[in-house]
């Protein structure tokens, strides 16, 4: 996360959350098939 700090304004914020599922809605699959 260091890398896409500038120190500039505008650099904005950089944050990551947890996926629980994933589903790909063409083909239906789920979880790490869908990847």
């Amino acid at each position: 996360m260091k890398a896409a700090s500038t120190g500039a304004i505008g650099d904005g914020k950089v944050w990551s959350s947890p996926v629980d599922n994933i589903v790909r809605v063409r083909t239906g699959e789920r979880g790490t098939d869908a990847i």
